[in-house]
């Protein structure tokens, strides 16, 4: 029985040792046999500088096969790999490398400002991917080609489905991003359920269209891995191009996609799908986010061969129900499909307020038990308490969502409750842009909403008032000081000025009397 995620790659190796397993966005890849022996070097460099069993290592690079090298390479080492996204600012990353207390990083020159103090959290090594450039001298710089040219056997460690495989920060409510702690039972418990439901073979060729620090990623690499199977990078700029994505899709005749629906409603509006030869595919897979009807129904009269599936689950859970979409949507339906039934992996609760079963048919929130729910927030003791309950002699996780119960559909999604909104399959906490907003010199206020929106799903809402006798920066100003200080994807779509923001009579922000403004 599977116990580590490296087990998949190490077993395709032996049995696929010349088949293709990565294909890089520059067009170069890597065979099974020469990916299982690269992240055997690094993991061996990683013991040699001192990384442990249960240490965490950073890695802060672009998509490419060298970070797919690098993340088996931590896990062979028995770390945990860190994934920070590597477009947002450097700030950012580094409050998450820190809070974490990485032992070590694999990053390339422009992501190296992401790097803890040296004085305050020194690392084991530093792999650079590609030229260091002029790098902190303080810093134990490793090149990484220099590691791979010199073969070296991976440490033979013991290995146990609950030593921690990968932690994932999502956007905390505080402000600070909080980290998702995930197990190697937690992945393989998902990645099994996806190998029975989806039936994957050595033939398929998967796209890897999401972010590594994108839940979405771990159906990519470790399905496709494990099932011998070839993986195609995509790179951040493809990924927001939908004319080039189509053609990607095309040229590489790719079976298996997945994707967030933003995606695929821009391929399928501006991609000029029908031109396009999509004959191969065979699944499409969408999750993070609402598919409108409207445009699910149009890319399948596009695409009418794939079988479609919406896919459904936290960060905190990966996939936990899934739905399968009919073939033929009714011209007369406007409602979203369903989130479905619970995997097999998984079970299912929903309660109401008081932590009462519902009735079928009422709304309550979702609560998930089973091998996939996660170990609790890296170092958020008081959050974990609130996150979880025991039941039944099982540990059961609060998703936040809202759902009912119908016997023809399963579950169906209503919504949030907290200030938690999803936009491009990101799951963003208002209060993280807050904070982030707070950073500008000039601002003394700062509240954020969020309304719906019929092309973006949401459309995010920064009311701002500035410091007395203090000019209010302007729109260009604001945008540029977001685009430093935050992620695109949370970067407000419009700004509001005001002397002063609305108080309850608790004197907290009127969060209700900013939406009824909108």
């Amino acid at each position: 029985m599977t116990q580590h995620l490296a087990e998949y790659l190490e077993a395709s190796a032996a049995r696929f040792p010349e088949k293709t397993a990565v294909v890089d966005p520059s067009g170069s890849s890597l065979t099974y046999a020469e990916l299982d022996r690269h992240a055997d070097t690094i993991a061996a460099h990683l013991a040699a500088a001192g990384v442990k069993p249960g240490d965490r290592v950073g890695l802060v690079l672009p998509k490419s096969a060298a970070s797919v090298v690098s993340l088996f390479g931590i896990m062979k080492a028995g770390a945990a790999y860190v994934p920070v996204d590597c477009t947002a600012p450097a700030e950012r990353g580094k409050r998450i490398l820190t809070d974490c207390g990485v032992r070590a990083l694999v990053a390339d020159r422009k992501s190296l400002g992401a790097c803890p103090d040296p004085e305050s959290q020194p690392l084991a090594t530093v792999i650079v991917v590609g030229d260091a450039g002029d790098a902190d001298a303080r810093l134990p710089i490793a090149g990484y080609e220099t590691i791979l040219a010199a073969p070296a056997t991976a440490p033979m460690l013991p290995r146990e489905d609950l030593d921690l495989a990968y932690i994932l920060y999502t956007s905390g409510s505080t402000g600070m991003p909080k980290g998702v702690t995930l197990s190697h039972r937690n992945a393989i418990s998902f990645v099994d359920w996806c190998s029975s439901v989806f039936e994957p073979t050595e033939a398929d060729c998967f796209s890897s269209h999401a972010p590594f620090h994108f839940d979405l990623s771990i159906l990519d690499i470790y399905v496709s891995l494990k099932h011998g199977a070839t993986l195609y990078l995509i790179s951040e700029d493809l990924g927001k191009n939908p004319r080039d994505l189509t053609a990607f899709v095309e040229r590489n005749r790719l079976t298996v996609w997945y994707s967030t629906p933003s995606i695929l409603t821009l391929m399928m509006q501006f991609g000029h799908i029908e031109q396009c030869d999509h004959s191969s595919l065979r699944l499409v897979l969408f999750a993070g986010e609402v598919f409108p009807v409207k445009h699910l129904r149009d890319l399948k009269r596009l695409w009418p061969k794939p079988v479609y599936y919406n896919l459904y689950g936290p960060t905190e859970t990966n996939v936990c129900t899934f739905a399968r979409i009919p073939d033929r949507i009714p011209e007369d339906r406007d409602q979203p499909y369903p989130i479905g039934f619970a995997c097999s992996h998984c079970e299912p609760m929903v309660l109401d307020g008081d932590r009462n079963e519902v009735a079928k048919g009422d709304e309550g929130l979702l609560w998930i038990s089973g091998a996939s729910v996660f170990g609790g927030y890296w170092n958020r003791p008081a959050e974990n308490a609130k996150a979880f309950i025991e039941r039944d002699g099982k540990r059961w996780y609060n998703t936040g969502d809202v759902v009912r119960w119908e016997d023809t559909d399963g579950y169906i999604y209503v919504g949030r409750r907290d200030r938690m909104v999803k936009r491009r399959g990101y799951r963003i906490e208002l209060g993280e842009i807050e904070r982030g907003l707070y950073r500008h010199p000039n601002i003394r206020e700062a509240a954020v909403v969020s309304t719906p929106d019929a092309d973006a799903g949401v459309k995010i809402v920064a009311f701002l008032s500035t410091a007395p006798e203090t000019p209010a920066p302007t729109i260009i100003e604001l945008k540029q000081f977001c685009a430093r200080e935050l992620p695109a994807y949370m970067s407000p779509d419009r700004f509001t000025v005001l002397e002063r923001l609305p108080r309850t009579s608790t004197d907290k922000v009127d969060y209700q009397a900013l939406i009824r403004q909108l």
